[in-house]
């Protein structure tokens, strides 16, 4: 069972096709071990086979969907539209993104006109202190999750935030102006600008945010843009948060 498990966790939003060659290689299994556990993968159809390459199968996608939360499946749901709107206003790559532990989680994605390759696809998981969504989830989250992320810090470039001296100063601007950077920390050439998204008690529960070249994209430019998107975004949750409650 745990041998099948390794397997299936092998596949990534990066990574969603392979041959057993590199399954095997990612799992640090034997070959002929990864071969016969992907055949009774197949025939359960948790993976799919098409010539010498293996993916997620249909079966799982089955699963998540039961799994799903429904909060994050309504944040979707009442961000679209404003999310929509943002890309009309930019052609650029907009996100939605939860905080899950230390790392920016991205739930949504609409792919902007020429967009820069960008870690950054939906289901992944990037360190929330290279990520403009991140940092505007992380500055306005507790104490502890700081705590935790300062003392777990992954520099991905040479701009990223490498100390908690920089990560605290960051924090500190962002709680001010509402507004979060990524200049170039994710991946060279690539720079961002993010806003947080509020319940109703105040909390952030997620973020919005744009990315483009650094050549194209000027991220002060749409600070209007992002806070009135963040702004709609959070009034619909707000009120389908309310909804749920005087029903229930």
């Amino acid at each position: 069972m745990a041998k099948a498990l390794a397997l299936l966790s092998a596949f990534t939003p990066h990574h969603p096709t392979m041959g057993v060659s590199e399954i095997a290689r990612r799992t640090r299994m034997p070959k002929s071990t990864a071969h016969r556990l992907l055949a009774v993968l197949v025939d359960w159809e948790m993976v799919t086979k098409r010539g010498t390459e293996y993916s997620p199968g249909a079966r799982l996608n089955e699963l998540a969907a039961l799994t799903a939360q429904p909060d994050t499946q309504e944040l979707r749901r009442v961000a679209l539209p404003h999310l929509l709107d943002l890309y009309e206003m930019t052609h650029e790559t907009v996100n939605l993104c939860i905080l899950a532990g230390g790392d920016a989680l991205y739930v949504d994605k609409i792919h902007g006109h020429n967009s820069v390759n960008s870690p950054a696809c939906v289901g992944a998981r990037l360190p929330a202190a290279n990520t403009a969504a991140g940092k505007a989830l992380l500055a306005f989250s507790g104490n502890d999750v700081l705590a935790r992320v300062s003392e777990n810090l992954r520099p991905a470039t040479s701009s990223s935030i490498a100390t908690p001296r920089q990560l605290a100063r960051e924090v500190a601007v962002i709680q001010r102006s509402g507004i979060a950077y990524d200049r170039q920390e994710t991946k060279p050439g690539l720079t961002c600008i993010a806003a947080p998204v509020r319940s109703w008690s105040g909390a952030v529960i997620a973020a919005v945010s744009i990315s483009g070249p650094v050549h194209r994209f000027r991220p002060a430019n749409a600070v209007p843009a992002i806070r009135t998107v963040a702004a709609g975004v959070a009034k619909l949750a707000q009120e389908a948060s309310w909804q749920r409650h005087t029903s229930g």
